[in-house]
């Protein structure tokens, strides 16, 4: 999507980023999962205070991708040491990439995922990496476009429930 600006996130935008977090997750997973399971889950994880803690971390890197000066979708990069499985030191992991709904097939997710790509290559790393729900057919189909293959899966934990997720990588 022409246009798009990307830019770290610093405690100036952590209010923004916790909106964005609350509407993009609220609007992917909340057909999915109880009321009490998302409330939880984004009392726990989108607070202001659990994302400036994350925000300051020097190994996980948040950054917004803003149309004009609106944010319309994040993501979040893990180096080795806060990595979600892998702890690889050669690997970049994408923990989070999430678009507004109305921003869904203009390309914004693609512009996001070749930032994390771009990110990766510019630190020398071999792979970037992922967890994909396995439910979400839409997103495993955009990464096989981009050439990711499966190796792997792990638990994530959504309130109470114990979720798949499919383990993605790209060597670089």
């Amino acid at each position: 999507m022409e246009g798009l600006q990307l830019i770290k996130v610093t405690e100036t935008y952590v209010e923004a980023l916790r909106e964005l977090s609350i509407i993009t997750f609220t609007d992917t997973y909340a057909q999915f999962n109880t009321k009490d399971d998302m409330r939880n889950y984004i009392d726990t994880e989108f607070s202001v205070e659990k994302l400036a803690a994350d925000v300051k971390v020097g190994d996980s890197v948040f950054y917004l991708a803003l149309d004009g000066a609106k944010p319309i979708g994040y993501i979040k990069v893990n180096y080795a040491p806060t990595q979600t499985d892998l702890h690889d030191p050669k690997s970049l992991e994408l923990e989070r990439i999430y678009v507004l709904k109305e921003y869904h097939g203009k390309k914004a997710g693609q512009f996001l995922l070749d930032a994390a790509l771009d990110i990766a290559l510019k630190n020398k790393l071999d792979y970037l990496w992922l967890g994909v729900w396995d439910k979400n057919l839409n997103a495993q189909k955009f990464y096989a476009k981009n050439g990711f293959t499966a190796f792997g899966t792990h638990t994530f934990l959504l309130g109470q429930d114990e979720q798949l997720d499919i383990l993605l990588k790209k060597e670089l």
